[in-house]
């Protein structure tokens, strides 16, 4: 029995660290081995350039999938929603794990729900998806907002409402929820008011494809309903040729009729960060059981939103 441990790479951030941290645990019991925490600083903890700007796809990614082709690392945790949508053949996405709460949440000053801000608030978000698809609720439900770019951890995000800079901000759920600071959220955004990141809530486990033995004993954390459903968001998106700073929203669920879950149902949204257009759609298909399933429903979409205009809302194409 190989009782060496096994080092998994993980960013220093205490988001990443809890996550990791939390995987970890879950490895250790299915292979019998310890495993240690490798941190890596990546480019995306270090800039403070907007993520928008630095290409908002990867800067999160590189530097561990680096230490994994160096082997450095045995395998890496990353936040589904942060990989590039296409995969390099010598990694392989060995477990997509349950997915936490895929919702986004409002943090706001006085226990506010989003429908009790007040008019002109100014509501903090990094994320231009959040920023399309909450002017247009406002916009339809006669408030006036103003988002404020920013970004930051979780601390320096909630510090703007401590102390009086904005109104609110807008968070994943399962952040915080894996920080143990869910207590502090004021308002749960229900996916029908804003569509999720594509795989938002998602964490994936990521290893050398030619670890035969590492990627089977991950393969038992992984959860087929959910990698199902990211894999035809991340289709989705992918289709759209937008990368993570796009304003694309995808969210697969499964529809159940009582205990038999009979289709899945993916919806997407892409739109102008002011949020005067938007395009949004849903399909509704047999639950996937191959990943070309998955991949087909993302795809399907897609096309049906390009019909719909969408590709003339997503900014500058980087070619």
């Amino acid at each position: 029995m190989n009782d060496q441990a096994l080092r998994l790479g993980t960013r220093r951030s205490k988001l990443a660290m809890a996550q990791s941290g939390q995987v970890a645990d879950a490895v250790s019991q299915v292979t019998g081995r310890p495993v240690e925490l490798v941190e890596i600083t990546t480019y995306g903890d270090t800039s403070r350039e907007n993520l928008a700007q630095i290409g908002g796809t990867g800067v999160f990614v590189t530097a561990l999938r680096d230490a994994l082709l160096r082997g450095e690392v045995d395998f890496a945790v990353h936040s589904l929603k942060d990989l590039p949508t296409t995969q390099p053949d010598d990694l392989v996405l060995a477990a997509v794990p349950v997915r936490e709460d895929p919702r986004d949440v409002l943090v706001a000053r006085d226990g506010l729900a989003f429908a009790e801000l007040p008019n002109g608030a100014r509501i903090g978000t990094g994320s231009p998806r959040r920023m399309a698809q909450l002017n247009a609720y406002a916009r339809s439900h006669g408030m006036t907002i103003e988002t404020v770019a920013i970004r930051g951890n979780v601390d320096t995000r909630i510090g703007y409402v401590r102390n009086g800079e904005l109104d609110a901000v807008v968070l994943a759920a399962a952040g915080l929820n894996r920080i143990g600071r869910s207590d502090e959220v004021t308002d749960f955004l229900s996916v029908d008011t804003v569509l999720p990141a594509p795989g938002q809530g998602a964490l994936a486990i990521e290893c050398a494809a030619d670890n035969a033995d590492l990627i089977a004993a991950l393969g038992e954390l992984d959860d087929p309903f959910t990698r199902a459903a990211v894999t035809a968001e991340r289709s989705l998106l992918a289709a759209l040729e937008a990368g993570c700073s796009a304003p694309v929203g995808a969210f697969a669920d499964l529809l159940a009729d009582g205990q038999i879950v009979k289709e899945m149902r993916l919806r997407g949204v892409v739109g102008t960060t002011d949020g005067s257009t938007l395009v949004q759609l849903s399909t509704t298909g047999p639950v996937p059981e191959t990943h070309d399933q998955a991949m087909s429903l993302g795809r399907e979409l897609a096309a049906e939103m390009l019909a719909k205009g969408a590709a003339g809302l997503m900014g500058e194409r980087a070619l």
